[in-house]
């Protein structure tokens, strides 16, 4: 089974008096069937022009997480996920251990 990576919005801070959003609090996770991780991280955003703000009201879980993927680029996405898949990869194949040999 190949590994899920859902974004997802946490939250969003907003200026009161237009709407404007400056803040995005954003998860992802990595999710193979058998194991999970996630991720839990802000953006600020500059201000919109005018023209092309969306109201508050009219925005979307997929737009929002929109912003998020377009500001950090494709590049760094895909080094968020990576980082993900390898902390599954470490769950299926453990490198590292813990304890002691007498019981």
């Amino acid at each position: 089974m190949s590994t899920t990576f859902p974004w997802a919005i946490a939250n969003l801070e907003r200026h009161t008096a237009d709407g404007v959003v400056f803040t995005v609090h954003y998860t992802v996770n990595a999710d193979d069937g058998t194991y999970s991780a996630g991720a839990y991280g802000s953006l600020g955003l500059e201000a919109p022009e005018p023209d092309s703000m969306i109201p508050f009201d009219s925005l979307t879980e997929e737009i929002v997480v929109g912003w998020v993927k377009d500001n950090f680029g494709e590049e760094k996405v895909a080094e968020i996920e990576q980082a993900l898949q390898a902390q599954l990869d470490e769950k299926h194949a453990p490198t590292k251990a813990a304890g002691m040999p007498w019981s």
